[in-house]
């Protein structure tokens, strides 16, 4: 029996699968790749890799074997998620794996939801349910590097959304992976959903003002209409689609889905997680770095 994560050569994948080195043998870990050059580092650990696409539902079939615990990262794919999805889980289930864990997202199935809910992971929730298998529901709040990864842009531009003062309650990939390693490798998380966030919660005034300390510039936030954030992020290259459900994203940030508050991310990692004023000091250094 061997622990299968998909999607491993992602940003959280090869933090998932680092993670596990540090917690069970390399023998016992599978990475699922796409492409076999990408996953070439995992191999010379001991990992084994099978390349397989989610699009490919053939490619899937020897992906996983009986027993299995398998991690399903989700797809970034608008449009296909959905399908690309249900071939890993009728996969899984063909192969008779002992429990799916899925990266879902944290907010949006109890309080009436929002676009990246409702049309992107809760279809995937409802057939991992109709699948009868095993499952663990990991409901990521957002990345805090979904931020962090653009200072640059920040530091020329400023922050703007139509979030207003709804609060974030963002975590490292790095936390989230780890807790990721331990659903993984422990037991009692059967059939469970966890809601995962940082510890605390920020509003982008308040990043804009941590960000503004630490560099010794003036960052201010500007809050637009919905309408225009979405032609924003048009403009800036992503398509129509993504661009609308990233924009409505905000609004439910200002109707409080994103700020977490569960402290299950902290309780599976048995430590505090890392704080804003942290993660914008990583990504600065990072970038003194380059």
């Amino acid at each position: 029996m061997s622990i299968a994560v998909t999607a491993a050569t992602g940003q959280l994948g090869r933090l998932v699968i680092d993670a596990l080195l540090d917690r069970v043998p390399a023998g016992q870990i599978v990475a699922v790749a796409r492409n076999a050059d990408k996953a070439a580092s995992f191999a010379a650990k001991g990992v084994e890799v099978k390349i397989a696409s989610y699009d490919d539902p053939a490619s899937l079939q020897g992906a996983f074997s009986a027993g299995d615990t398998v991690l399903l990262i989700s797809s970034t794919e608008f449009g296909k998620r959905t399908t690309q999805h249900r071939n890993v889980i009728e996969a899984a289930k063909a192969a008779g794996v002992a429990r799916l864990v899925y990266t879902s997202v944290l907010g949006g199935f109890l309080t009436g939801g929002f676009k990246l809910a409702e049309e992107q992971h809760k279809p995937t929730e409802q057939a991992i349910h109709a699948s009868g298998l095993t499952y663990t529901l990991l409901r990521n709040g957002w990345y805090t590097e979904n931020y962090t990864d653009q200072i640059p842009v920040q530091l020329e531009h400023g922050l703007v959304g139509t979030a207003g003062e709804g609060r974030i309650g963002s975590a490292s990939r790095a936390d989230l992976a780890a807790a990721a390693a331990v659903v993984l490798t422990s037991s009692g998380h059967d059939n469970k959903a966890y809601e995962l966030s940082g510890d605390s919660a920020w509003t982008f005034s308040e990043y804009a003002a941590e960000l503004s300390r630490q560099t010794g510039r003036q960052v201010a936030y500007n809050d637009v209409p919905l309408e225009i954030l979405t032609e924003i992020y048009v403009t800036a290259g992503l398509p129509r689609e993504p661009a609308e459900a990233f924009a409505e994203s905000h609004l439910a940030i200002r109707r409080g889905l994103f700020a977490g508050g569960s402290g299950e991310l902290r309780r599976l990692i048995g430590r505090p997680t890392i704080c804003l004023a942290d993660s914008i000091s990583a990504a600065l250094a990072g970038r003194v770095r380059e």
